[in-house]
């Protein structure tokens, strides 16, 4: 009867388990697509167009990447409370601006986000964080604000495919 009584908790247990994942499930998918549609941008690109710019005062393509990639970073560092493997600004600061490059850089700042959200459980979700030394957030809000800045400026280098003679990947909502 005890062998009964202890399958059927584990039993009980390891449901309670299956479902405390499944928001940061969600969350990983939509990160995924993320970065799968972030790939996309770049390759519709010219590889010879990288480092193109709409006017001067603006970022370039590459720079624009780079930009998001340094946010993943900072972002994640301070939702995971990790150190980030990336220094302040750096991705931004290399001077390798090749399509290659700036492609290995992108993937892996999606990579430390992605990484990361496999071991954030649901409950870590709704705690308390200081981002950026002023705003109190959950971390589930800053991942937002994280995923929000990213497609803003992923957005934003629709205009740059354009301009370039390139169409921009179809919408990648789901």
């Amino acid at each position: 009867m005890n062998t009964i009584r202890l399958v059927i908790t584990l039993l009980l247990l390891s449901g309670s388990f299956v479902t405390q994942g499944q928001e940061t499930a969600k969350i990983i998918k939509d990160w995924e697509r993320a970065k799968a549609y972030t790939l996309e941008y770049m390759e519709a690109m010219p590889s010879d167009q990288f480092d193109f710019k709409p006017t001067k005062d603006v970022r370039s393509f590459a720079e624009q990447m780079l930009h998001i990639t340094d946010a993943n970073y900072g972002f994640g560092s301070v939702i995971f409370g990790v150190e980030s493997p990336v220094g302040r600004g750096e991705s931004e600061k290399t001077e390798d601006t090749s399509a290659e490059n700036v492609i290995k850089l992108v993937n892996a700042g999606y990579d430390f986000v992605i990484d990361n959200l496999k071991s954030l459980t649901d409950d870590r979700l709704n705690e308390s964080i200081k981002v950026f030394g002023q705003f109190d957030l959950t971390r589930n809000a800053a991942l937002n604000k994280a995923f929000e800045h990213q497609t803003h400026h992923r957005g934003q280098t629709t205009i740059y495919l354009r301009l370039v003679g390139e169409k921009p990947p179809k919408e990648k909502l789901f």
